[in-house]
């Protein structure tokens, strides 16, 4: 069976990672934010993840860069809305903290990878 090269790369299992807490973490919102920070947050995580993926089956480095920028442009967008979710009360300061870490790690991943990508 062909692995496909996405599930080799060890940011794209992070950011798998970080979809499974958000998902976990948005369980407990309220009902009325199903469709709106709830799936913002979803959406953005996924995102991630999807981009990493898209990127890794292009056929150039410039193609997998372009999308490991856009993933990183969701990463913001996801820390945007934790900010709001913080604010709303919506997260303790354990999780909050602990989604800042994650969503760190992952960012430097992303940057290195980019890095490296460049290289000649």
């Amino acid at each position: 069976m062909l692995i496909k090269p996405h599930k080799k790369l060890n940011v794209w299992k992070k950011s798998i990672n970080l979809i499974t807490e958000i998902y976990k973490i948005t369980k407990s919102f309220p009902r009325y934010e199903q469709f709106g920070i709830t799936a913002q947050m979803r959406k953005s995580s996924l995102s991630v993840a999807s981009n990493i993926a898209e990127g890794a089956a292009r056929q150039t480095k410039k193609e997998f860069i372009q999308f490991l920028h856009m993933a990183q442009g969701s990463l913001s967008e996801l820390d945007t809305q934790l900010e709001v979710a913080n604010n709303l009360r919506y997260l303790n300061k354990k999780d909050i903290n602990e989604l800042s870490s994650f969503l760190t790690e992952i960012d430097k991943m992303i940057t290195g990878l980019i890095k490296n990508l460049k290289k000649p």
